[in-house]
């Protein structure tokens, strides 16, 4: 059993999914877990816009890969996460080597919130080399978690596959920059695919070894990710602008002149009808056609009948 030092690590807070605002939703997965033990503190609701209390829970996106990436999946998964933290995603990974410590260094880096979930009992931080990783998450503000009570003996060909799904039903969206054909990612892909999470790959050239699982996926369903904004705007969809549409009606060099030009744009093409719609004088009507015929505003069709040109 690892034995932790950092004051970290000195306490194991004991939560049944439904007791946190985050966890909750690992109700809805296929096997829940029973009980959540965990190091640090759980992402808490976020404040919805017009509401007083903080009711919203926090984004949140997995990004899993490769244990032995290029720099490639590296560079990709190392930015994702940043930019997805900085944004205020809670950026959930495994804690394994490779890509999973690359995503929790890119949330840590931007200053952001980043859950580890174990496929180890709590007291046994795995790898070893990965503690200092594991502190690092707790002292900003995020946790290590795992199902697996301190002690309990565990089986790590299976363990790790089960902690997967946790993964997974944890975040709104999974994302996988680099894979080989035989990766425990497309587990977690897997398990997210039944949870009806959407599932992000990175494609790439299909000669290389580390290529094969992120191309797969996306020949089984998965969502080509072909750059950092196409995950972005699923986790936080871009503010419909109110459209500041510029009016499309006519203007003239008077008021006179402009009501005159909105009327006829809105198909009034009579003269006495337009008269009737304003305050103009027969008069002044006549001026007014006449002044903006002179000016190519407007054409006469005939028979006191008028249209914009």
């Amino acid at each position: 059993m690892s034995i932790l030092f950092s004051n970290f690590f000195q306490k194991i807070n004991e939560i049944s999914p439904l007791e946190a605002d985050f966890t909750e939703v690992l109700e809805s997965i296929a096997v829940k877990p029973k009980m959540l033990y965990f190091y640090g503190k759980m992402p808490e609701n976020r404040l919805k816009s017009g509401c007083k209390r903080a009711t919203e829970r926090p984004k949140s996106i997995a990004i899993v890969g490769s244990r032995k990436p290029t720099k490639y999946g590296e560079n990709i998964a190392y930015k994702l996460a940043y930019e997805a933290a900085k944004r205020g995603a809670v950026v959930v990974s495994g804690l394994a080597y490779g890509i999973d410590s690359v995503a929790h260094r890119g949330a840590l880096d931007a200053g952001g919130v980043t859950v580890a979930v174990l496929g180890t009992p709590i007291d046994q931080v795995y790898p070893k080399a990965h503690i200092g990783l594991a502190e690092k998450i707790v002292a900003s503000g995020g946790c290590v978690m795992s199902e697996l009570a301190p002690g309990v003996e565990f089986y790590p060909k299976t363990s790790f596959l089960q902690r997967n799904r946790l993964i997974s039903g944890l975040s709104d969206v999974v994302v996988i920059p680099e894979a080989a054909e035989r990766s425990g990612s497309l587990n977690t892909a897997a398990h997210a695919l039944e949870q009806g999470r959407e599932v992000f790959a990175v494609p790439a050239d299909i000669t290389r070894p580390l290529s094969m699982g992120c191309n797969r996926l996306i020949r089984q369903g998965a969502t080509p990710m072909l750059g950092i904004n196409d995950v972005l705007d699923v986790l936080f969809p871009p503010k419909r602008q109110a459209k500041t549409r510029q009016s499309s009606l006519p203007f003239g060099d008077s008021p006179e002149e402009t009501v005159v030009l909105q009327l006829l744009a809105t198909g009034v093409q009579e003269g006495e009808q337009i008269i009737q719609h304003t305050s103009l004088t027969v008069a002044q009507f006549n001026q007014i056609m006449t002044l903006l015929e002179i000016k190519n505003r407007v054409v006469a069709l005939g028979a006191n009948r008028w249209t914009l040109r």
